[in-house]
């Protein structure tokens, strides 16, 4: 993988072709090596443009260096709480919970990130059926469908009613859960960021902002099967 230099600090880098036919996009990957995405079909100095964002370049990685990954290596967050992954090779598949760790037994390592992906799937899914269903009269609205997927959000709405979360929400504590409950309940009545919007957001969650701010810390895991 190439690589560049900025200041002292180096930052491997891979160059993939986007959609737009107009702009260049820089984007950091949880392993802090950067996705250069270019405009489709046209030719870009990829030197020239990762110097004219050097600054950027260095304040993101910073950014995403100090960030907590829901899903590493060798551990997990758990409703804000990060607990050490620990493999333990078995015929049968199964999870355990402490409060500081999770014990993963399974035939192969590889097993580890879908197990811990359907265990957060099904907290994800019976918080979100709960909470969506508690906070809604607050909000004074209703959602048309409501379900957990794997989506590269922490949630979503549509203009036809549904809410959609990801299935990563157990990560978080409860007050950032809720923030994003009340966030996309929100969307029900206002289908957009206006000032209307945050005003009502304001309404029923008066700290969303300082929410805003602690859910930006956290890291969702975008790949479950990541290239080696």
């Amino acid at each position: 993988m190439p690589s560049f230099s900025i200041r002292g600090r180096t930052i491997e880098y891979e160059v993939l072709e986007g959609r737009s036919r107009r702009y260049t996009h820089f984007r950091f990957r949880p392993d802090l090596t950067l996705e250069v995405v270019v405009p489709r079909g046209r030719k870009v100095n990829v030197e020239t443009e990762i110097k004219s964002r050097s600054d950027w370049i260095l304040s993101e990685s910073a950014r995403v260096a100090s960030m907590k990954t829901v899903l590493g290596e060798d551990h997990v967050i758990f409703e804000g709480r990060v607990h050490n992954v620990v493999f333990v090779q078995s015929m049968t598949e199964e999870l355990k919970r402490d409060p500081y760790q999770v014990t993963v037994l399974a035939s192969d390592r590889r097993r580890v990130r879908e197990l811990t992906r359907r265990w957060f799937l099904r907290e994800s899914s019976a918080y979100v059926v709960r909470r969506v269903a508690e906070l809604s009269p607050a909000v004074g609205v209703r959602a048309s469908r409501v379900d957990v997927r794997e989506i590269g959000v922490w949630g979503y709405c549509t203009r036809e009613g549904r809410l959609t979360f990801s299935w990563q929400l157990a990560a978080l504590p409860e007050r950032l859960r809720d923030y994003v409950v009340f966030h996309e309940l929100t969307h029900l009545s206002v289908f957009n960021h206006s000032p209307e919007f945050k005003r009502r957001l304001g309404r029923v969650c008066p700290d969303y902002r300082d929410r805003e701010a602690e859910l930006d810390a956290y890291l969702p895991y975008s790949r479950l099967n990541p290239p080696g």
